[in-house]
């Protein structure tokens, strides 16, 4: 009998369609949770990154964890309870999501993702970190969040490479059933395209008609964003474009 695969974050996002596809190949599936919910398909395990209330039992029996989890300002202190239970536990593997670009964007975000990273790369518990582009569902917020707006902002010279949540819950069953490969090449979405190209998009899809005004920001933040660190162009391997997950919402 295989040993249960641990997720956190695992009602999120990405972490949904993890569960989804971990139990589909018939996978023994336990996700984190902060609070007692109803049975699933899965089995929940009560525990709180936070406080580490509940992670040691939580992480009991467990060979890998595929760590989703994210909160921002606590990311490398919650991870570090993780990857220390893990540990103490016997897990011989701990996968990590993380973001393209990290290293060379400094916000806030970025900067608690990568020290997460570093959290896992020494946790003494075998791991894989796998960094993606923007979601999809990312980009899309950020017109979607304008609705009340007489005209759609974009960022005058950033591009993105938006990506699929299902095509990298895909990357992450195959990184999770395999041995812990440390840190892996990207995955990108199979497009690299101009914010204010992506926000016509998003207008088109939506059947609205607004002005797209691109605005140059200053600061460090976007300099990094219009060189492109977010970008990862030469592993392009995603296939939904952003119009067909638009289409699909």
């Amino acid at each position: 009998m295989t040993k249960p695969i641990l997720v956190t974050g695992g009602t999120g996002t990405l972490g949904r369609e993890v569960v989804r596809r971990l139990l589909a190949a018939g996978q023994d599936v336990r996700v984190l949770t902060r609070r007692h919910r109803p049975a699933a398909e899965h089995a929940w395990a009560v525990g709180d990154l936070a406080s580490g209330e509940g992670i040691a039992g939580a992480v009991d029996g467990v060979a890998t964890i595929v760590h989703c989890a994210t909160s921002g300002r606590g990311d490398a202190a919650a991870t570090r309870r993780l990857a220390d239970a893990a540990k103490a536990a016997g897990v011989t593997h701990l996968l990590y999501i993380s973001i393209v670009g990290i290293d060379a964007i400094p916000m806030f975000y970025y900067r608690a993702k990568l020290d997460a990273e570093q959290v896992v790369e020494g946790s003494g518990v075998p791991w894989t970190i796998l960094r993606a582009t923007q979601f999809h569902d990312l980009v899309a917020t950020m017109s979607s969040a304008q609705h009340r707006l007489p005209v759609l902002f974009a960022l005058s010279g950033v591009r993105f490479q938006p990506i699929d949540t299902g095509t990298v819950a895909d990357r992450m069953i195959e990184l999770a059933l395999a041995p812990a490969a440390g840190r892996v090449p990207d995955i990108g979405g199979p497009e690299v395209r101009t914010s204010a190209d992506l926000a016509r998009a998003y207008l088109a899809a939506t059947g609205r008609k607004r002005p797209v005004v691109s605005l140059r920001l200053p600061g460090k933040i976007f300099r990094a964003l219009r060189a492109g660190a977010n970008l990862t162009p030469q592993h392009a391997t995603g296939k939904i474009a952003f119009e067909e997950f638009l289409k699909s919402r």
